[in-house]
């Protein structure tokens, strides 16, 4: 059930295969072996406004949010963002700022309708 959001400043596409990052990511989900392959979801956005820090908008990033139902084991989440981190480094050379976040969501109140 995995859920994975990259969000990116806009700029970023002009220095990064954005779809070929997305897909990289997703099959870094894939091979990890803690998912059903069918419930694994990967989407990214372009954020076109953003301020960091004294720089404004002169700071580039890309960030992961990865949404896992609750019950993963710490090993399990810290491996999973290391990998994901490793694709980020590998296509984000130049990019001021590359994070990976995993939340966990509540199995009790999360629903879902799948066809």
């Amino acid at each position: 059930m995995p859920n994975l959001l990259m969000e990116y400043a806009e700029p970023v596409a002009e220095r990064v295969n954005v779809p070929g990052l997305l897909e990289d990511l997703h099959q870094c989900l894939l091979a990890c072996g803690l998912f059903d392959a069918s419930a694994v979801k990967s989407r990214s956005y372009p954020c076109r406004a953003w301020l960091v820090g004294q720089e404004g908008d002169l700071n580039t990033f890309i960030h992961v949010e990865l949404s896992l139902l609750s019950g993963r084991e710490p090993a399990q989440k810290r491996e999973l963002s290391r990998g994901l981190l490793s694709v980020l480094e590998q296509h984000g050379a130049g990019i001021n700022s590359l994070t990976v976040e995993i939340r966990e969501m509540d199995r009790d109140s999360y629903m879902r309708i799948s066809n």
